[in-house]
C-alpha cells in the first residue's frame, strides 16, 4: 500500500504515468546500443583503412623494385654478397692449407728431433764404451812383446824367476784388457773371415780340413766391445 501511494505522488508531481518511465528507460538503452554499434563501425572502418594503407605500401615497394634503377641496385647487392662469400671461401681455403702445412712441418720436426736424440744417445754410449780406445790400442804392441819374450824363454824351467815374472806381467796385462772390454779374436783353425782377419799369404794346407781356413797366426787381433780395433794377420791354407 505504501508503494502505491509513492507512485501516485510521483504521478501528481511529474504528471506522468509509470508507463512513461519504462518507455524512457527503453529509449536510453536503445541509444546506448546505437552508440556501441557506431563505435564498432568506426573501428572496422579504421581497420579497413590500415589494411588498405599496408596493401598500398606493398604495391608501391613492388613498383619501385620493378623500376630499372632499383633492379640494378638489387643486382649490385646480390653481386656484392656473392663476392664476399667467394672471398670468405678463399680465405678459409688458404687458412686450411696453412694449417695442413704447419701440421706437416711439426710432424717432420718431431721425427727429426727423435732421430737426433737417438743418434746422440748412441754416440754417447759409444764414447763411453770406447773412451780409452787409443790408449788401449797403444798397449797391444807391449803385449805382443811379452808374448815373444815368453816364447823365447819357453825352454826354461818353470821355476825360473824370469819366466815366472814374464808370465805374471802378461797375465796382469790380459786381465786389464778384459776389464776394459778388449778380447782376443779366435782365428786359428777357423774359416777365413774378412771382417776380422787379414790374409798375408797362402800355403798348402797340411790337411783337407784346413783348406780355406787359418793355418797360422802371425799377429793376434783384438775386439773392443765387439768392434775390431786390430785385424788378425793370418796365413791361409789352400
Amino acid at each position: 500500500m505504501a508503494e502505491e501511494k509513492k507512485v501516485k505522488e510521483q504521478e501528481i508531481v511529474t504528471g506522468k504515468q509509470p508507463e512513461d518511465t519504462c518507455s524512457g528507460e527503453l529509449n536510453s538503452e536503445n541509444e546506448e546500443k546505437k552508440e556501441t554499434t557506431n563505435m564498432n563501425g568506426k573501428e572496422t572502418t579504421e581497420a579497413k583503412e590500415t589494411t588498405e594503407a599496408k596493401v598500398k605500401e606493398e604495391d608501391n615497394i613492388k613498383e619501385e623494385d620493378k623500376k630499372p634503377e632499383n633492379k640494378k641496385k638489387s643486382k649490385k647487392k646480390k653481386k656484392s654478397t656473392k663476392d664476399n662469400k667467394e672471398k670468405y671461401q678463399e680465405t678459409i681455403e688458404k687458412l686450411q692449407a696453412t694449417i695442413v702445412d704447419m701440421q706437416d712441418k711439426h710432424l717432420r720436426l718431431q721425427a727429426e728431433f727423435d732421430n737426433y736424440r737417438k743418434r746422440t744417445l748412441k754416440e754417447k754410449m759409444e764414447l763411453i764404451k770406447g773412451g780409452g780406445e787409443s790408449v788401449l790400442i797403444s798397449l797391444l804392441p807391449v803385449i805382443d812383446d811379452f808374448e815373444r819374450a815368453l816364447g823365447a824363454i819357453s825352454k826354461a824351467e818353470d821355476d825360473d824367476p824370469v819366466k815366472q815374472g814374464v808370465v805374471l806381467i802378461l797375465k796382469k796385462f790380459e786381465d786389464f784388457l778384459k776389464q776394459n772390454g778388449i778380447k782376443e779374436i779366435e782365428t786359428k783353425g777357423k774359416a777365413f773371415d774378412t771382417d776380422q782377419q787379414e790374409a798375408i799369404t797362402k800355403i798348402p794346407a797340411p790337411s783337407e780340413d784346413l783348406k780355406g781356413k787359418v793355418v797360422d797366426v802371425i799377429q793376434k787381433g783384438y775386439l773392443l766391445n765387439d768392434k775390431v780395433i786390430r785385424f788378425a794377420k793370418v796365413i791361409i791354407g789352400e
